[in-house]
């Protein structure tokens, strides 16, 4: 049971920190935010460092967990359009709904693990199956640094994720195409 607890309070963690920003992580919001008794998360996660360490590590598994599933079922794009449309697929799963709180999420984290190394540390991009999908399209293609290139172009994927997370509005498979026509030449 403890260590659901502790999924309980970092997934409410998400939650929270998606809705309320970073000032508004706090012990008792998440405790509030899971209907649990004042004092619980303190109990579990004594400081707000260790809360926030909780979160992050719970927001890494689940983003893990997302793109290993998706690349297991996605085969390798045959052409740079069936790469957009998948693309346009996961973008419009970190834009909306559990996707979007992620998200929120995400780039409070990245932004407060500036300040905490150790944060930073477990947030680092990890190998996955929907990076090794991408990346086994650019080799297909004949791309030589192929590696490279997969990580500038999600980059600029997650870059498109971001702005639009602020300055609201989908992104365009007009954009997306551009972004996959870079990554070709």
């Amino acid at each position: 049971m403890p260590d659901d607890r502790r999924t309980v309070l970092a997934d409410t963690a998400i939650a929270v920190l998606a809705e309320t920003g970073m000032r508004g992580l706090t012990h008792r919001a998440v405790d509030r935010a899971a209907n649990l008794p004042p004092g619980t998360t303190s109990a579990y996660y004594r400081t707000r460092q260790a809360l926030l360490t909780a979160l992050v590590r719970r927001l890494v598994a689940l983003d893990q967990r997302e793109l290993q599933e998706t690349g297991d079922r996605t085969p390798v794009p045959g052409n740079a359009e069936e790469l957009v449309t998948g693309i346009a697929a996961f973008l419009e799963q970190r834009l909306t709904g559990e996707g979007r709180r992620r998200s929120l999420a995400r780039y409070a984290c990245a932004i407060e693990s500036v300040h905490h190394p150790g944060l930073r540390e477990i947030l680092v991009p990890r190998e996955n199956a929907g990076r090794r999908v991408v990346q086994d399209f650019l080799a297909s293609q004949g791309i030589a640094d192929a590696e490279a290139r997969t990580v500038t172009l999600l980059t600029c994927v997650d870059g498109l994720v971001f702005d639009r997370l602020v300055s609201g509005g989908s992104v365009s498979h007009a954009e997306i195409r551009g972004l996959v026509a870079a990554a070709l030449r």
